[in-house]
């Protein structure tokens, strides 16, 4: 059964991987590019390398097949200082609970804040008519469930909302992503997900109208316009990792992750990560795309390097459940990078 299960994760890779080929002359024409900001504080400090292997609630973002690893109930709340300098956050929440043997349900929602911004028109452009916020907001529902010690899969429906004062958008899309764990101590690890794919979306509200006067008359006339439409950033994520366990103390995991994007360049992840006693996990990545060393060809706000660092507090009778914390930075240019700090509490 586990080979026909790889032969299946190969034949979608390569089916897949041609269907999402990265296409840079497309870059610019998705939307509901927020599904492509990581939040989580742990799997962000490499990159998501650890796309193969990551566990727990943040599975729901790099993939949903990692989520029936929660060992019975866990709870993840995080906090990003989006491109520092730029005023924007991202608070997260997550949520994973055990149900029956082998299966996991698990909520997520992650909303975007930017501050209040000036109102300005044509015949305002320096504003002092007032403020309005703008808001993106996605939330996920999922399901996870191990099939067997060695494989594990998952499906994924999102809500997607942005807005603004007279105009809004909502959708919805689907992510799907297996596991497979092999090795004498269960530390080989290959994944594959598919995430965001789903109809398009357009913008409609008052916005979008325009009230002026008939010629000649006196009687008002609304023109309402229609959004182009426009599609969800999908994408492929491919990935495997290696734990070497040292001793029952230590351990470095070797992590690379493969993403073959529908709208942008395609990348490649590596990572490393050191955890001593399950309790102190430190780890360092570095994303690679075509043009990323160069400050005149580079078309992302990465360049590349990102690093974090875990604290678990293990308690109970048997140490299974603990508190943890994790924090994670990405540099960037321009801006002072992205810093996520988030609390996670496991049963």
């Amino acid at each position: 059964m586990e080979r026909n299960v790889m032969l299946s994760m190969a034949l979608v890779a390569l089916t897949c991987s041609t269907a999402l080929a990265g296409n840079p002359d497309r870059a610019g024409s998705a939307g509901a590019t927020q599904l492509l900001i990581n939040p989580w504080g742990r799997s962000s400090g490499w990159g998501l390398a650890n796309s193969a292997s990551v566990r727990g609630v943040e599975a729901m973002y790099g993939n949903i097949a990692g989520l029936s690893q929660v060992n019975k109930t866990e709870i993840i709340f995080s906090n990003t200082r989006w491109l520092s300098g730029s005023g924007t956050t991202i608070n997260s929440v997550g949520f994973g609970q055990k149900m029956g043997a082998s299966g996991v349900l698990g909520i997520s929602a992650t909303t975007l804040g930017f501050g209040d911004l000036e109102v300005t028109t044509v015949d305002n452009p320096a504003g002092g008519r007032g403020t309005f916020s703008p808001t993106m907001a996605n939330i996920g529902i999922s399901y996870a469930k191990s099939f067997s010690n060695s494989i594990h899969g998952g499906l994924l429906i999102r809500m997607v909302s942005e807005s603004i004062a007279n105009a809004r958008t909502q959708g919805v899309c689907f992510d799907a992503g297996i596991q497979y764990v092999t090795g004498e101590k269960d530390n080989v690890h290959f994944g594959i997900a598919l995430k965001n794919v789903g109809p398009a979306m357009k913008f409609s509200g008052d916005g979008l109208a325009v009230q002026g006067l008939l010629t000649g008359g006196a009687d008002q006339l609304t023109l309402e316009q229609r959004s182009a439409q426009f599609e969800i950033p999908s994408l492929l994520n491919i990935g495997a990792a290696y734990d070497w366990h040292l001793n029952d103390m230590h351990r470095i995991s070797f992590a690379g992750n493969f993403v073959s994007n529908s709208f942008t360049k395609d990348q490649g992840v590596l990572g490393v990560e050191y955890a001593f006693r399950k309790m102190v996990h430190l780890r360092g990545g570095y994303t690679y795309e075509k043009g990323i060393t160069s400050d005149t060809d580079r078309t992302t706000v990465y360049t590349g390097p990102s690093a974090g660092i875990s604290l678990d507090l293990p308690f109970g009778e048997e140490k299974k459940s603990a508190i943890g914390i994790d924090y994670s930075y990405r540099s960037t240019n321009p801006f002072a990078g992205i810093h996520s700090i988030g609390v996670r509490v496991s049963l």
